[in-house]
């Protein structure tokens, strides 16, 4: 997909986390996962490939994402992955309606600072109903201005850096973009910081 609009592209952040679902595969059968911002949606379709039960969702505001999403089932012969319209910091039916998760996956949804704080209020949402559950996320490093750390602190959640060569994602021409520019690749699986006592 050579369109480089927001979820019309295989940006590289998407296959660096599709790398991860890979090196990690033998745990994915029979998992619940949840892609968010999934636009052309691969690293749900490996993990749907890799057998976990997954569920795609991008904004309801943007029907050109769900049907990329849609377009991308059909084309990996999964035809019965759920396509949701989700929308960051909106708590929605949808949402409310959603069966239990294990894992949430969002690749280069860390994108627009203004979009953080309701990044993390429906991740914090998901995480509340889920409390084992993991947000498995990477993001490209676009300034150093940006941070999330602080949010992760004001919704009580942690988070875990994962060293990209911890699975073979290191390697120069994984995340290869014909887009100009770096592209520093970042990994943080994100979960309920642990209440005292507990």
């Amino acid at each position: 997909v050579l369109d480089s609009q927001y979820g019309l592209y295989v940006w590289p952040c998407a296959v660096v986390l599709a790398q991860y679902l890979w090196a990690h595969r033998r745990s994915l059968p029979g998992k619940r996962v949840l892609e968010i911002g999934a636009g052309v949606s691969l690293p749900g379709v490996v993990a749907a490939r890799c057998g976990a039960r997954v569920i795609l969702s991008d904004s309801e505001e943007l029907p050109q994402c769900l049907q990329s999403c849609r377009g991308s089932c059909l084309l990996n012969r999964l035809p019965h992955v759920p396509v949701l319209g989700l929308t960051w910091g909106r708590v929605a039916p949808e949402l409310l309606s959603l069966a239990p998760i294990d894992v949430i996956l969002g690749s280069d949804v860390f994108f627009d600072p203004k979009d953080f704080e309701d990044i993390l209020t429906t991740i914090y949402f998901l995480l509340e109903k889920n409390p084992h559950a993991q947000f498995w996320t990477t993001y490209q490093v676009r300034s150093a201005d940006w941070s999330v750390e602080a949010l992760l602190c004001k919704w009580n959640l942690r988070s875990i850096h994962v060293p990209l060569h911890s699975f073979g994602a290191d390697t120069e021409h994984l995340a290869g973009s014909s887009m100009p520019g770096r592209h520093t690749i970042e990994m943080m699986i994100i979960s309920l910081a642990q209440s005292e006592g507990t």
